[in-house]
């Protein structure tokens, strides 16, 4: 065998896969239903809010008031924990099977960082078994300054 010949006999030991068209899957890919959770967390209070895409249309809702009895512990993690998986719940029965999750504090001249059920409820949106597409920030911060609420004198106790 000459040089050349022992090259082609090699490709074809090697790539003889590759020169051969290769099949397409049978089944095309279904596509997600992609949904968005919006997860406001105050230090008072957590709300988990599923929408469609658009944000217009609101597909399950939950807080943390609809599962503890004291106002103290709407804003837990174990609060948060059930506000998320009933939303999540209630979400996949009407198909989401995907989600992106904004998260929001309360923003402007108030608290700029989520309370403390934010992560607790986006854990249990991962458990849930949805695809989580991203994870942002939405809390609003003013460019400029915002007055405080209480007047030019403060408040006053």
């Amino acid at each position: 065998m000459s040089g050349a010949q022992a090259e082609e006999a090699g490709k074809e030991e090697k790539g003889g896969k590759a020169q051969q068209p290769q099949q397409q899957a049978s089944a095309p890919k279904k596509a997600l239903k992609w949904g968005i959770v919006h997860v406001y967390s105050s230090y008072n209070n957590i709300i988990v809010h599923v929408t469609d895409l658009t944000g217009a249309e609101t597909i399950a809702r939950a807080s943390g008031g609809m599962f503890v009895d004291a106002g103290r512990l709407e804003p837990t993690p174990y609060a948060a924990t059930r506000a998320a998986s009933y939303a999540m719940e209630v979400a996949k029965q009407r198909g989401i099977e995907a989600v992106h999750i904004k998260v929001r504090a309360p923003g402007g001249v108030k608290a700029r960082t989520p309370g403390p059920g934010t992560q607790a409820a986006i854990r249990a949106i991962a458990r849930s078994g949805v695809i989580i597409g991203r994870i942002e920030d939405v809390t609003p911060l003013p460019h400029d300054s915002v007055r405080r609420k209480g007047g030019r004198r403060g408040r006053r106790v």
